[in-house]
C-alpha cells in the first residue's frame, strides 16, 4: 500500500499510470479523463436512445394530430423534441450526478473541472450546447473538439466547466491516511454512516495533498471540508481540533472499520490504528474562533 503523509511530498501521482486532474487551487485529483473511444461509444448509446424516442414521438404526434389544429400539433412536436434532446441528458445527469444511460453502461461520469459532482446548471449547459455541436452539425464540432483537447472535452464541457472521467479505473489501491493519536479515542465512537462518498473523496485529496496547497487555500478549503464532514457525523471533534487532523482522523477511522469488517469476513485478525507520520500542517490554523468547533 502506498502511504503518503500530507506535506512529505512522497506521493507520486503517475505511479499507477493515471493522469491526474489539477484544480486551480493546486489540488491533485485522482480522476482519469475518459478516452475518446469510450466517450464516443457512450455518446452513441445516448444518441441511439434519443433517436428512438424521437421516432416514437413522431409516430405519436402523427396519430394524435389527426384531430388537432396543426399549430397545436407543431407545438407539441417542438416541445417533445426539446424534452428528448435537452431534457433527457439534463435530468439524467442531474439525478444520477453526472451519468446518462450511455455513461452508466461504459462506466463514465461527468464532473466539474475541480472534481466536484455535476450540478443542474452544468448538465443544462452541456445539453444546450449538444443541440448545436452534436445534432445540428451531426457531431462534427464535438468530434473535433474532443480530438484536439487532451482531456477529450467537447464545447459543452467548456461551456459548463465539466469533463468526463472514468469511474472504473481498476488496479489502483487507495492511499492510506494515518490516525492522529490524540484523536484516536474520539474517532472510535464517531457515527460515520451518513458520510457521503463525494465528501470522503474530497477530504482525502485535501489531506493527502496538504503540502501542495497554498497557505490561504489550506485554511479556506480545510474549514469548508471540515464543516461538510462535521455536518454528516456525530459527535463533533474535541475543541481546538484543526481541520487537517479532524479530516485525517475521520478518514483513518472509516478505513479501519472497513478493514476490520473485511478481516472478520475472511476470519483474519485485524490490527489497530496506523501511527501517523509528521506534518499535518501548522497548529496555528484554527477551525473557527479560538479553534472551537463552529
Amino acid at each position: 500500500m502506498l502511504v503518503s503523509y500530507p506535506g512529505n511530498g512522497d506521493a507520486r501521482d503517475d505511479v499507477y499510470g493515471v493522469t491526474p486532474l489539477v484544480t486551480g487551487d493546486a489540488v491533485v485529483l485522482d480522476l482519469r479523463p475518459a478516452g475518446f473511444a469510450t466517450r464516443a461509444a457512450a455518446l452513441a448509446i445516448d444518441v441511439l436512445l434519443q433517436v428512438i424516442a424521437l421516432i416514437a414521438l413522431g409516430v405519436l404526434v402523427s396519430w394524435i394530430g389527426r384531430n388537432l389544429d396543426p399549430a397545436i400539433t407543431a407545438a407539441v412536436s417542438l416541445a417533445g423534441t426539446v424534452l428528448v434532446l435537452v431534457g433527457y441528458p439534463t435530468v439524467f445527469e442531474t439525478v444520477s450526478r453526472g451519468r446518462s444511460l450511455g455513461k452508466m453502461a461504459l462506466g463514465l461520469r461527468v464532473v466539474g473541472t475541480d472534481g466536484s459532482p455535476e450540478r443542474f446548471r452544468q448538465a443544462l449547459g452541456r445539453a444546450l450546447a449538444s443541440f448545436v455541436e452534436i445534432w445540428m452539425t451531426t457531431g462534427m464540432i464535438a468530434l473535433i473538439s474532443s480530438m484536439i483537447n487532451r482531456d477529450g472535452r467537447r464545447v459543452g464541457d467548456f461551456v459548463a466547466g465539466t469533463m468526463v472521467v472514468e469511474e472504473r479505473a481498476g488496479g489502483r489501491r487507495e492511499e492510506g491516511v494515518p490516525m492522529p493519536p490524540q484523536l484516536a479515542g474520539w474517532a472510535m465512537g464517531v457515527e460515520l454512516s451518513r458520510l457521503s462518498p463525494e465528501t470522503v473523496a474530497a477530504a482525502r485529496q485535501y489531506v493527502l495533498r496538504y503540502g501542495e496547497l497554498a497557505e490561504h487555500t489550506r485554511y479556506e478549503m480545510g474549514v469548508r471540508l471540515a464543516d461538510s464532514v462535521a455536518s454528516q457525523i456525530s459527535p463533533p471533534p474535541p475543541p481546538g481540533t484543526t481541520p487537517p487532523y479532524f479530516l485525517a482522523a475521520v478518514l483513518a477511522e472509516r478505513r479501519r472499520r472497513h478493514e476490520v469488517a473485511a478481516a472478520q469476513r475472511a476470519g483474519r485478525p485485524q490490527g489497530g490504528h496506523q501511527q501517523p507520520g509528521s506534518g499535518y500542517g501548522p497548529q496555528s490554523h484554527r477551525w473557527g474562533p479560538g479553534g472551537q468547533h463552529p
